[in-house]
């Protein structure tokens, strides 16, 4: 009787698996992340054949759509998707016709329910230009012989009817991005290379290296990496004579880009001008802290876990810019034990998990970051003679505008043909904002002020 009861159970079981596995789960998922006080749309769009399920991710506040997962599996109402390329996994259950699960990407984790939804359609803002273009793109190939001739890919646009036009070289901010600068649903680079073709300025923007459709490996490099990237750039647009005047290739940083242009000007007199979009002034340490002081007020962290998280960091950056490997870690890993003790509010201990402070060490003891603590721009600013324009927004919490520009024009003062701006309203992206916080990022329609678009082709067309 036990054994019949048993094989009963077993088979009740078994069906009930089947009956589970086979539910029909397919259409697009809806649920939101909660970031950094910032809520992130994410959709999986959930597909049945007879292999099982395949899903693609929508983040629609960044405009990506119909990224293809690797794997997703459906069984006893338990639903996990990875997708290896972004280090991403949701694992969730089926209950009620909602997924309760938990999203995990880059060692942190965040509660994320899901539910059926319509999918939406791709969103593109307002100043995004649509073809045909009133001007030649060409899509390009150069390489880089110095980091082992790998290859990149990028845009060439050349104005209409101006014979060897001036031509600007757009260096993009840090992270992994393509040759628009593509972030929370906005193009700033390609808003921003339509802009000066228009108004007569050639302009080459390219993936950076290992990112879309170029080759390499950003992981493992760093600022310094990067500049060669513009140099063979550079080296490219010199051999393009036929379209574009050779003598007048200038650079166009944005944030870190604005780091980048005054390294390659200081050692390369051919550069003919440089535009550094909210560029740093001032050396990393004091970015970062005054860029986590300042964000961490637009996000309403009371004034004592403000002042614990910039004692902790700055004693954390300090071991960065000198790490000595195992011993530096160790130092590190102790630091941010004592942090979570010492902070008060729920929301900071909530954000503290094991995970996220895994993921931070690894960030912070990177090349690239070890790097960029390090490195004080007055070094590259004082070698650079070429006309320069730096600009920043008044909003902007992430590159703060009175001190880095203070900075640029302390590095650049023996330098004769210099402007310095500050726009009133706009933010990091230079985008009119309300408080410049990141959470405003994706929700504001305009992509690039014309105002500041307009100021930095005049400039140059008033130089050449």
């Amino acid at each position: 009787m036990q054994s019949l009861f048993k094989l009963i159970f077993r088979l009740a079981f078994f069906l009930a698996a089947i009956v589970s596995s086979a539910q029909d789960i397919s259409g697009t998922w809806k649920g939101e992340l909660k970031i950094q006080g910032m809520e992130l749309p994410i959709v999986f769009n959930i597909s049945q054949n007879d292999n099982g399920f395949t899903t693609t991710l929508d983040s629609p506040k960044q405009n990506a759509f119909d990224m293809p997962t690797d794997k997703t599996t459906f069984e006893d109402n338990s639903l996990t998707i990875t997708y290896g390329d972004i280090g991403m996994e949701y694992t969730a259950t089926y209950e009620d016709g909602t997924f309760k699960g938990v999203f995990s990407q880059a060692g942190q984790s965040f509660p994320l329910d899901l539910k059926k939804g319509k999918k939406e359609a791709k969103k593109v803002k307002p100043q995004e230009p649509k073809k045909p273009y009133p001007y030649a793109s060409e899509e390009v190939i150069f390489e880089n012989k110095s980091a082992g001739n790998i290859k990149f890919s990028g845009t060439l646009t050349i104005p209409a009817n101006v014979k060897n036009p001036p031509v600007a070289i757009l260096i993009t901010g840090s992270g992994p991005q393509n040759r628009d600068e593509e972030l929370l649903g906005h193009k700033p680079f390609l808003v921003l290379a339509d802009h000066l073709t228009r108004q007569g300025i050639a302009v080459l923007r390219y993936d950076d290296r290992g990112t879309a459709k170029s080759e390499g490996d950003f992981s493992k490099a760093t600022s310094f990496d990067f500049a060669t990237d513009v140099e063979a750039a550079m080296a490219y647009l010199q051999t393009r004579s036929d379209v574009v005047d050779a003598n007048k290739i200038g650079l166009i940083g944005h944030s870190e880009g604005g780091l980048i242009a005054p390294i390659v000007a200081a050692r390369n007199n051919k550069v003919a001008f440089c535009v550094l979009l909210a560029g740093p002034g001032v050396d990393g340490k004091e970015v970062l802290l005054t860029q986590g002081k300042r964000a961490a007020q637009l996000e309403g962290y009371p004034a004592s876990d403000i002042a614990v998280s910039q004692e902790i960091s700055a004693k954390v950056f300090d071991i960065c810019a000198n790490y000595k490997g195992e011993e530096s870690k160790k130092q590190i890993e102790k630091l941010f034990e004592s942090i979570k003790t010492r902070m008060t509010s729920p929301k900071a201990k909530e954000e503290l998990t094991d995970s996220a402070i895994k993921q931070q060490i690894k960030m912070l003891t990177s090349p690239w970051m070890r790097t960029f603590l390090g490195y004080d721009p007055q070094t590259s600013l004082k070698k650079v003679m070429c006309p320069v324009l730096a600009i920043n927004g008044e909003k902007d919490f992430q590159v703060l505008p009175k001190l880095n520009l203070d900075g640029i024009k302390k590095g650049l003062q023996h330098n004769k043909n210099v402007t310095i701006k500050e726009f009133k309203d706009l933010n990091h992206l230079f985008q009119t904002s309300e408080t410049g916080a990141l959470s405003e990022y994706s929700e504001i329609e305009e992509t690039f002020a014309p105002v500041a678009l307009n100021f930095v082709s005049e400039w140059i067309n008033a130089r050449f």
